[in-house]
């Protein structure tokens, strides 16, 4: 239905009042055909149940409506959406740069930075930049690419081979997980940390009770220890 003054279509159905034709295909409020039926009886049975009656297939002839709760459904509804994009995976490519003669710190710092991005799910664009008489030796830093490519094989493979653009060479890399598989996991890991913290602190609390008992026993052992001590002291003086 398009809205006066001009621009976008609403995508709400019509509800009760709203439908504005003769009669409708109904469907009860558990799902079962009640037929075609006057738009007025169809109206008088909402009413009866306390439901709405709401147009699901509006092109069909006649329209196809059913009782229900609309708010109750828009919920509903909004939920489902909500979850859905919550658990929905996004491909992502991230790019990491790198100079051919790179120093072997910032390589491991940077090799560290792709095997978390692979492990997350994601791409990774890898770009060798050339200055000056660096642009004459290529081979540096397609070496350096298939060295990177060889160190991270078990977590990503080669998705597009070096190539040349300009002063830069590119490799794309692939992770061998899916970002859903990767989204699973680390809400599994997120999941034992919290279980696991719970359990350190549950520990803590328990810990002092734990160790009272030990130094209470240990005290009687020594009393119990030092009792025969005095009495054989007692023996000696008596024989004296």
């Amino acid at each position: 239905m398009w809205c006066y003054r001009g621009g976008s279509i609403s995508t709400e159905p019509r509800i009760n009042d709203r439908i504005r034709v003769p009669e409708v295909r109904l469907v009860g409020p558990s799902g079962e055909q009640v037929g075609i039926v006057p738009l007025a009886k169809a109206l008088e049975l909402a009413q009866e149940y306390d439901l709405d009656l709401v147009e699901v297939a509006a092109s069909a002839r006649p329209p196809v409506c059913k009782l229900m709760d609309y708010g109750k459904f828009k919920y509903e509804s909004a939920m489902k959406a909500r979850e859905a994009r919550k658990n929905q995976a996004h491909t992502v490519i991230k790019e990491m740069k790198l100079r051919p003669k790179i120093d072997p710190h910032d390589y491991d710092t940077k090799k560290g930075h792709v095997v978390r991005f692979l492990k997350q799910g994601d791409k990774v664009k890898i770009t060798i930049m050339f200055r000056g008489r660096e642009q004459s030796r290529p081979e540096l830093g397609y070496r350096l690419l298939q060295r990177l490519a060889s160190d991270v094989e078990d977590l990503g493979f080669i998705e597009s081979n070096p190539k040349q653009d300009g002063r830069n060479m590119i490799m794309v890399l692939g992770p061998h997980k899916k970002k859903t598989e990767a989204m699973a996991e680390a809400r599994e890991a997120q999941a034992a940390r919290k279980a696991e913290r719970q359990g350190v602190v549950a520990g803590d609390e328990e810990a002092p009770s734990e160790e009272t008992a030990p130094v209470e026993a240990e005290t009687t052992e020594v009393a119990s220890e030092e009792a025969p001590s005095a009495e054989a002291n007692a023996d000696a003086n008596a024989e004296a």
